[in-house]
């Protein structure tokens, strides 16, 4: 004797019908799939600037600041030219 119970959630082969099962995957994949690219990065704003820590040799910061003030900046431009901008 079968089962009402089993009778609704079995096919003739005695699985469930794999579309059930395919829409129940598709849906977790949704929801538990990571961003491909991530988030946007944030385009840089020209003429801002941004705190950063960095170390860089002694010799290379007295080098920058023999000259006085604005020795951030000649380090800016500096590293502007190395990356090519």
């Amino acid at each position: 004797m079968v089962h009402r119970e089993e009778d609704l959630s079995r096919s003739p082969r005695g699985r469930r019908p794999s579309d059930l099962l395919k829409a129940a995957e598709a849906a977790f994949k949704k929801v538990t799939a990571k961003p491909v690219g991530g988030p946007p990065k944030a385009s840089a704003i020209p003429g801002v600037n941004e705190t950063v820590t960095l170390r860089i040799d002694q010799e290379v910061l007295e080098s920058f600041q023999q000259d006085g003030p604005g020795w951030q900046d000649r380090i800016n431009a500096a590293l502007r030219k190395a990356a090519g901008k």
